[in-house]
């Protein structure tokens, strides 16, 4: 029976089909009532933002899909409280951002290789001492981060990296918008602060 989805055959490909067609509200009320291929649809339509929620958070690929594959676990063990009364991507990214902070709390970012942060960039166009502070100092960003207390963290990385509102990090975070937005200034406080301390 697996495999019958990808032998698109005719009675399941229209499913399928249909499936992909209805709103996260919808698709939320059938997986919540047991029908896992309205969950399918689902992670396969919000699992790379939650991913990229989750590697803000850990800055490590195999570590970020682990987190992301336990908030969707968790996601579907929980469907049925699910209410509707924010958007279904809040609640998966209130549940991603939980799951990164268990996770994560007492534990320090593993910082990630050094041409890792040089990607977009050419560095044989700069020197390697140019290059080399670059990357030191991607480093010490991220360790100010993560050593930031948990609501500054999961909202600087809501607002800076993935660019959403403050009533939208209110709601993922399950707090008012001005704790949020003392959350936010706050958090530019200390790492301004601690990142001036780096010599």
């Amino acid at each position: 029976m697996a495999h019958e989805s990808a032998l698109e055959l005719p009675w399941t490909a229209g499913a399928v089909t249909a499936l992909s067609e209805l709103d996260d509200s919808t698709l939320a009320a059938s997986a919540a009532a047991g029908d896992r291929e309205a969950f399918d649809v689902i992670v396969e339509r919000h699992r790379r933002s939650v991913y990229q929620v989750c590697y803000r958070f850990v800055h490590n690929h195999e570590d970020a899909s682990d987190l992301a594959q336990d908030a969707f676990v968790r996601a579907w063990k929980g469907l049925k409280t699910f209410k509707g009364q924010s958007a279904l991507s809040t609640w998966l990214y209130r549940i991603a951002v939980n799951v990164c902070l268990n996770r994560v709390s007492a534990r320090t970012l593993p910082s990630e290789p050094i041409e890792s942060t040089d990607r977009f960039e050419d560095v044989r166009a700069e020197g390697a001492q140019h290059a080399m502070i670059r990357a030191e100092r991607a480093v010490a960003v991220r360790k100010a981060i993560a050593g930031l207390p948990d609501k500054q963290r999961a909202t600087l990385i809501l607002r800076t990296y993935h660019d959403m509102s403050h009533q939208q990090i209110a709601d993922a975070l399950g707090s008012s918008v001005g704790a949020v937005k003392a959350n936010f200034f706050h958090a530019l406080a200390n790492l301004k602060k601690n990142l001036g301390s780096e010599p």
